[in-house]
């Protein structure tokens, strides 16, 4: 599969504050890849870069085979190739649904006949067909959020940033957007995802690149990520009928106050073992949880608890 996108060493900085220290990673055509960071770690600096609104100190940008790290006019030609769906909404409040796409279709050389078929698409794929005259500051959260969505690939990109594109919205337009997104994806868009909402890049990317202090500190699928950082096992806990006594179980087992837990590889054949031992102390078993690991716990892993402002 041909890269859509290769960010290779890439470096900025803003007075004595570095923002990047040597960045890279690659986004195939046709994929979903999620780019994960805590607050300061690069990401926006990096889709600023990507989109050409920050220059690179040192690094190159690759853009469908484009080198568009300088502003040279095959740069630029590349760059009307790409989309961009901000965090903060960028619609015209005072203007309606179809006139906030007729203005950004033609910020994007979109005209005539075509702007007109597109922009009529963008209704109805955005389920806002029926509120085409409407005032989009009437509109709620999750319609905004469709419709500024659709601004930004109304020119039919072939690769698309997408900065917090469910921020603030409820799960049933949460579930819209994704919903769109994947059609985007079915017709070859390539999609880079920046979010913090680790359990929903889980469920949609297809690869994860979690980047800290400037740099890419770890690049696969989930399952990679997994198996490189927190392992495979899984957390079984044990909900008891009263606290359990340390000395009652072995170094092996972990007790709280409510119970016990333990790391095991292989669930079917270790909890048998661990009631049995459970049952022997003289407790009962109330409730059993099996927890798998997570990017949240690669997430915490690779970049620390320690809060980021």
């Amino acid at each position: 599969m041909s890269d859509a996108l290769v960010v290779a060493d890439a470096h900025k900085t803003f007075g004595t504050t570095r923002a990047l220290g040597g960045a890279s990673f690659r986004l195939q055509r046709g994929e979903w890849l999620g780019l994960l960071g805590p607050n300061g770690a690069g990401k926006t600096t990096l889709v600023r870069a990507i989109a050409g609104r920050v220059r690179l100190d040192t690094g190159t940008l690759t853009l469908l085979d484009v080198d568009v790290s300088s502003a040279s006019q095959q740069a630029r030609a590349a760059r009307c190739r790409l989309g961009l769906v901000p965090q903060d909404v960028a619609l015209y409040d005072a203007l309606t649904a179809a006139e906030n796409l007729r203005a950004f279709g033609k910020y994007h050389g979109v005209t005539g006949r075509a702007l007109a078929d597109r922009a009529r698409w963008a209704l109805d794929w955005t389920g806002l067909a029926d509120r085409a005259n409407s005032l989009v500051k009437t509109f709620s959260g999750g319609m905004k959020r469709r419709l500024n969505l659709a601004c930004g690939i109304l020119h039919e990109p072939e690769v698309v940033l997408l900065d917090e594109p469910t921020v603030g919205v409820d799960p049933q337009s949460r579930q819209r957007i994704w919903d769109m997104l994947h059609q985007l994806q079915e017709q070859g868009t390539s999609l880079l995802l920046t979010t913090h909402q680790l359990d929903e890049a889980e469920q949609i990317c297809e690869r994860i690149v979690i980047i800290d202090h400037g740099h890419a500190i770890a690049d696969g699928t989930l399952d990679e990520l997994i198996a490189q950082t927190v392992g495979t096992g899984r957390t079984v806990a044990l909900r008891l009928d009263r606290s359990p006594t340390p000395a009652d179980f072995d170094d092996g087992l972990q007790t709280t106050d409510q119970g016990i837990s333990a790391t095991v590889a292989d669930v079917a054949a270790e909890l048998p073992a661990l009631l049995s031992k459970v049952a022997s102390a003289g407790y009962r078993v109330d409730d059993v949880d099996i927890d798998a690991p997570s990017l949240h716990a690669v997430f915490l892993h690779l970049t620390g608890r320690e809060l980021r402002e």
